[in-house]
């Protein structure tokens, strides 16, 4: 298993984890942001975080055999987490907003699900998700991701099972703190195009 030291070292190599200063999409600041399209996009490395990650998830929860992750972010490395672990692997998409299932996937009764993310935040796609699994009848087996950046401020109860877990301040445009300031901010991701 990385140790967090060896994981933080990959994620900086990648530049799934960078330093200055961003807008995040929901219009606050930080000094950190967090893209995993980009470790995913290194499959060498990202294999590393993927095997030690399916190592923490095979140590914690036992019992699933559904892997469910939301669209977009969570395909892959739901994908990744499924073929490590020999369990099957689907996804969902936004319809009209809102988390569907498409593409023929469906989720048995009697299926024991483990929900699987790039990156956990508010918690809100991985708890839209567990909605997909209550409906169909199902049950929710627990959470996972590379990095948890909740800062225990989620909606989601139960323990999430994280490579990496972050605690990267925020700060609104009028309470910036001097060091960040004086760097020019600029405003990435994939919602920002």
């Amino acid at each position: 298993m990385l140790s967090l030291e060896e994981s933080l070292r990959i994620l900086k190599e990648t530049d799934a984890l960078v330093e200055g200063h961003f807008i995040l999409s929901s219009g606050l600041h930080s000094p950190k942001y967090i893209q995993c399209a980009q470790l995913l996009s290194k499959p060498e490395k990202a294999s590393k975080i993927c095997k030690s990650l399916a190592e923490k998830i095979s140590n914690e929860i036992s019992d699933f055999n559904l892997i469910l992750s939301p669209a977009m972010g969570g395909i892959i490395i739901g994908y990744e987490i499924g073929k490590i672990l020999n369990k099957k692997t689907i996804f969902s998409e936004r319809i009209n907003g809102e988390f569907n299932l498409r593409r023929g996937f469906k989720i048995e009764k009697e299926d024991k699900v483990l929900i699987v993310e790039d990156v956990i935040t508010t918690g809100k796609s991985s708890l839209e998700c567990s909605k997909l699994i209550s409906s169909a009848g199902a049950k929710l087996a627990g959470y996972a991701c590379i990095i948890d950046r909740t800062n225990d401020k989620s909606e989601i109860k139960q323990k999430i099972i994280s490579q990496v877990k972050l605690d990267i301040p925020t700060y609104s445009e009028n309470n910036l703190p001097k060091d960040l300031s004086s760097i020019k901010a600029v405003k990435p991701g994939s919602r920002n195009l």
